[in-house]
């Protein structure tokens, strides 16, 4: 079984509301399963083709006790239409099932607190947490269901995967500016 020398730990999460579910969520407390982090924006054309319908996807194929999906709405433009309750109508309109959280604001900057400390480059972004706690995918922009499929089943099956990273979403030279297409939103 793969442990932290070899992956790296997931940094607990720092949200300010949930939707979804009666009680916050932490990792902590989700050890044993895989953990599926699925970080967007409501106005993300990315997210909203190809992220949250995935994250929909895989909380229905997976059993609850396996798998627990997590969106995360991590909010770094448009901050003032964003709000948790334009977000609650957002929810009920698209029919997301799973637990939501609302990403601490930042109190020093545009980028809030979770994004932050996932070094996160946009949204959407995929985390993908191992039963033990450690990230095993950290991707921005899509990527097809089958390749997470594939994903989740290794961990499930065996528990011991080599890490996966993804170097093609890394920039060299990052943007000045915030962009938005059909593949995500760029900070």
């Amino acid at each position: 079984m793969k442990t932290s020398e070899q992956y790296p730990l997931a940094p607990e999460l720092e949200m300010s509301a949930w939707i979804n579910t009666p009680k916050a969520l932490t990792l902590a407390g989700l050890k044993g399963k895989v953990v599926v982090v699925h970080a967007f924006q409501m106005l993300c054309p990315g997210c909203v083709s190809h992220g949250l319908p995935q994250a929909t996807a895989i909380h229905e194929m997976f059993a609850d006790d396996e798998v627990q999906v997590i969106g995360l709405h991590t909010v770094f433009e448009h901050h003032g239409v964003m709000t948790v309750e334009a977000l609650q109508a957002f929810v009920s309109e698209y029919r997301l099932a799973f637990p939501i959280a609302v990403d601490l604001p930042s109190t020093l900057g545009t980028i809030p607190s979770t994004m932050k400390k996932y070094s996160m480059q946009g949204t959407p972004t995929l985390i993908i947490i191992d039963q033990q706690g450690c990230i095993r995918l950290h991707h921005f922009g899509s990527l097809h269901d089958m390749q997470v499929g594939k994903i989740i089943g290794s961990l499930l099956a065996e528990g011991d995967v080599a890490l996966l990273t993804d170097e093609a979403s890394t920039p060299s030279v990052m943007l000045d500016d915030t962009s938005c297409d059909d593949t995500g939103c760029r900070i």
